[in-house]
């Protein structure tokens, strides 16, 4: 089985920074496409950052220029450093892994648990 563990939310003042981190772990063929999603409450989840395995992301408009992914292909990990955070980043973010577990099965969605980030003002 595939598992996407995250870390680094937390509460930090508008303009801080925060460090999410996410290491997918167990039965892996290959990762595909890895980001980040969020979901503040009574919202629906959104995307945040995605990047390919050759380095190519998409980015949220809202947050471009302050967030940043990054991702090591080797580990199987993808980060997200952001910067200048403001109230209206508060959400639960989701890791996410498009996986393929054997080289004879598609490739899947995962999903972490997913990790409070809370900005006070």
């Amino acid at each position: 089985q595939v598992q996407l563990v995250e870390s680094g939310g937390g509460l930090v003042q508008a303009g801080g920074s925060l460090r999410l981190s996410c290491a997918a772990s167990g039965r892996i063929f290959r990762v595909n496409t890895m980001g980040w999603f969020r979901q503040a409450s009574g919202n629906q989840r959104e995307l945040v950052a995605t990047i390919s395995t050759s380095g190519s992301t998409n980015v949220k408009d809202s947050v471009k220029g302050r967030f940043t992914i990054s991702r090591d292909n080797a580990k199987n990990t993808v980060s997200l450093q952001m910067n200048n955070l403001k109230p209206e980043d508060t959400a639960v973010y989701y890791c996410y892994g498009s996986i393929q577990t054997l080289f004879t099965l598609p490739v899947s969605d995962y999903w972490g648990q997913g990790t409070q980030v809370t900005v006070s003002s």
